[in-house]
């Protein structure tokens, strides 16, 4: 199966504006919730510890984002939900996915000193999680909504019944309207 290059593009540049409102999002929710959880730091500072770090994580975590778009465009118009709906469940889904991977980060995190200790088990980073999933799965949804029409519908089966090999019908539907 052929992927939609332009589908992709326009998944990407919701995901990647998606992952940048989340990471605008952060300090709000760092002062409401005081949960310590910092995604831009986690991912810039496992490259530098250095003054780079912010924006190399922002960077990591707009092209995750944009990643994350480009798939989602090509899953959304399958999904079995209301179209509104379909951002924030994907993102919500990968959110509870992946957070059992959280005791990595108390283990091999180059900066794990710098981070919240026992990520696994800290509901405020879990709830700081879980909003700005939300944040970015309803701003992905709705972008790429707008961005991407939905799909035109498959061409009607051909009714077997309907006409016979002669293009003058079927006979007995004809004579006994059983289809």
């Amino acid at each position: 199966m052929a992927l939609d290059k332009a589908r992709s593009a326009r998944g990407a540049l919701a995901g990647a504006t998606a992952a940048a409102v989340w990471a605008a999002v952060q300090p709000l929710d760092e002062l409401v919730l005081r949960g310590g959880y910092d995604d831009v730091a986690l991912l810039g500072k496992a490259v530098t510890r250095g003054p780079a770090w912010p924006a190399v994580g922002f960077a990591w975590h707009v092209a995750n984002g944009a990643a994350f778009g480009a798939a989602y465009a090509h899953v959304a118009p399958r999904l079995p939900l209301p179209r509104w709906a379909r951002g924030p469940a994907v993102a919500l889904a990968e959110n509870f996915a992946a957070w059992p991977l959280a005791p990595l980060v108390d283990r091999f995190h180059p900066a794990r000193n710098e981070m919240p200790a026992g990520l696994l088990t800290n509901g405020r980073a879990l709830a700081q999680s879980t909003w700005r999933h939300l944040v970015f799965g309803a701003v992905l949804g709705e972008l790429e909504r707008r961005l991407n029409p939905p799909p035109p519908p498959p061409p009607p089966a051909p009714d077997a019944h309907a006409a016979s090999g002669n293009g003058h019908g079927d006979l007995r539907v004809a004579l006994t309207g059983e289809a």
